[in-house]
């Protein structure tokens, strides 16, 4: 069996904070041990193996320990316990750009960074060129880096370590900066490390990369691991973690009543007082899971007793633009003075992860009795299965046929000659 190329036991490492400094030797003689100081377990008694050759992903909330978890592996923090093997010629990507010297052009600074991180003045020269072009910072390469943005400083910073041919990459959420085509350049770089049999540790806070290019994920939570194995199953316990603490924090999904009372329009005889999000229990939710059925709830107010009415809501992206309705109910009894509610269920929702915002319109008559542009939020999450981009989803069955260039046995088929088509 062969064996990992990173192995972790019982893995904890410690930080101590200090209320009070010594800031010189002085200091530190006449007034003593400083007071205040406590301590602080960035990672406690972790194990986990990185299998040779694979894509292994670290997911968690910021301050979880992955960071810390990732230098603990490239060599920068000593565990306070446990122990770290790593059997491989290790790179790592950690704040890229932070040893560039601000004066120094861009080439120059390859050039030292790339001595820095082990590199031959033979491999500089024959890689300086291919660094360059993956950087795609153009002419800026001679000039000073303290002129650079600090996408392109990472730029140069991501180029210059992939370059190193690593047989272990470290890389600590470094894809997340810079424009679209170079995250995807620096996406496909890594698939190219992989299949060369490169073992990556990513650390990120993209799911969809997660799930996407990682065989095994592990999760961390205040320093400790709450769950380590099949990506699907990680993730799928991380946002369901993640989904339940933003419910949690019940945050309100409309305006005050007094609000909407002043940006309200209509004669007011009946009005809609609140929009609620119901699970298939009937739970009042602040976070609809994409895959989960669910009622949306109208609640209103008459002041009086009215004839046949109808009621109605639609939905809006963030950015204002109409995704579903007007969704109308038509209610032919007569509506009575007091609260009411209708709802709307939905056995599959159809929306993707995503904040939207809800107009609702009450008319009776051809009379418009109240209207809210957009007062309402609703929240849908990720619940850990799978999904894709866009506001919405398509429901539908794949068929399959295989069409064969033969004609079938028996049947018609095509002369050689065209002319013998004639007569």
């Amino acid at each position: 069996m062969t064996s990992p190329a990173v192995h972790v036991e019982h893995l904890s490492k410690r930080f101590e904070l200090q209320q009070e400094r010594r800031y010189s030797f002085k200091e530190r003689v006449v007034r003593g041990r400083p007071k205040g100081v406590r301590e602080f377990w960035a990672l406690r008694d972790i194990s986990f193996d990185v299998p040779r050759g694979s894509f292994f992903g670290i997911v968690g909330h910021n301050g979880s320990g992955k960071s810390t978890a990732l230098k603990v592996l490239s060599g920068i923090y000593r565990p306070t316990s446990g122990t770290v093997e790593v059997d491989g010629r290790l790179r790592a990507m950690l704040e890229l750009g932070a040893g560039f010297h601000p004066e120094l052009t861009g080439r120059e600074n390859i050039k030292m960074n790339a001595s820095i991180l082990g590199m031959s003045s033979r491999e500089i020269r024959s890689s300086m060129d291919e660094i360059i072009e993956f950087a795609g910072i153009g002419e800026f390469i001679d000039a000073p880096v303290k002129v650079y943005s600090s996408g392109m400083t990472v730029r140069l910073g991501f180029s210059v370590a992939v370059n190193m041919d690593p047989e272990i990459l470290i890389v600590d959420e470094v894809i997340a900066v810079g424009d679209e085509e170079f995250q995807r350049r620096c996406l496909d770089h890594l698939s190219r490390l992989r299949r060369a049999g490169t073992t990556i540790v990513l650390v990120t806070h993209s799911m969809g990369v997660v799930e996407d290019m990682c065989d095994e994920a592990m999760w961390l939570d205040h320093g400790q691991i709450k769950a380590l194995g099949g990506t699907r199953d990680v993730v799928t316990k991380y946002m369901s973690q993640v989904n339940e603490s933003e419910a949690a924090r019940k945050e309100p999904t409309g305006a005050p009543q007094s609000e909407l009372d002043a940006v309200r329009r209509g004669s007011g005889t009946v009005r809609v007082t609140a929009f609620d999000v119901l699970t298939d229990t009937g739970e009042s939710v602040d976070v609809l899971l994409a895959d989960q059925p669910c009622t949306f709830r109208l609640h209103l107010t008459g002041s009086e007793g009215i004839g046949q009415s109808a009621a109605s809501f639609t939905i809006h992206t963030e950015a204002g633009v109409p995704l579903a309705g007007p969704l109308k109910y038509v209610n032919e009894e007569p509506l009575e003075a007091g609260d009411s509610h209708i709802d709307f269920h939905m056995e599959t929702p159809l929306l993707q992860p995503g904040t939207y915002l809800v107009s609702t319109t009450v008319t009776a008559g051809g009379e418009l009795l109240d209207h809210l542009d957009k007062p309402f939020i609703v929240k849908v999450r990720d619940s850990g299965a799978e999904s894709a981009a866009g506001a919405v989803r398509l429901l539908g069955e794949w068929a399959a046929a295989h069409t064969s260039a033969d004609p079938p046995q028996g049947g018609p088929t095509v002369p050689a000659d065209p002319a013998s088509l004639s007569g």
